[in-house]
């Protein structure tokens, strides 16, 4: 599958904020009520939203764009640390496969141009069809987060995984 990660564009700024802010666009698992409208735009003036402490990538295929990726530092000991990172599709992109090609992508970028050792995903325990997307990109189900996602008016577990660097081919 040809997917292709770039970096954002202003004209991507609202798929971003629609991903992220929308009821029926960021899905069941996703909706953690309404926020700042300007955030991604402060943040793509700042820095491109890419800076040391993590970034964002637009999916694509083709001449459609289908999403983004994410990540962003998480410190694992007093001088390491892993990158975290997250996807959001459009609703008419998921189910395709886009996700599990795009999550492997990320983590092939992430690991060709940063030193880290360890890259992590969670996702709610409910969210059965990401963590199928995280296993098929070469993810390894550690274990599960008791209450570690407030949404919705109620705390939700959620599994976390991780893939090593000398587990994915360079």
């Amino acid at each position: 599958m040809d997917i292709v990660l770039r970096a954002v564009a202003e004209s991507d700024l609202p798929v971003i904020y629609r991903l992220t802010s929308e009821p029926e666009a960021t899905g069941e698992h996703e909706w953690f009520g309404w926020q700042d409208p300007w955030h991604y735009r402060r943040r793509w003036e700042a820095d491109g939203m890419l800076g040391e402490d993590g970034g964002v990538l637009m999916v694509g295929h083709e001449d459609e764009v289908l999403g983004f990726v994410s990540w962003s530092k998480r410190r694992t000991a007093r001088t390491s640390f892993c990158w975290n990172m997250g996807i959001a599709l459009l609703p008419e992109a998921r189910g395709h496969g886009y996700g599990t090609a795009a999550q492997r992508e990320l983590v092939r970028y992430l690991f060709l141009h940063t030193q880290v050792n360890r890259i992590e995903a969670s996702t709610e325990i409910g969210n059965l069809a990401e963590q199928r997307a995280l296993e098929k990109a070469g993810f390894t189900r550690e274990g599960v987060m008791r209450g570690a996602g407030f949404q919705g008016g109620r705390w939700h577990d959620g599994a976390v995984y991780s893939v090593l660097r000398s587990e994915v081919e360079p």
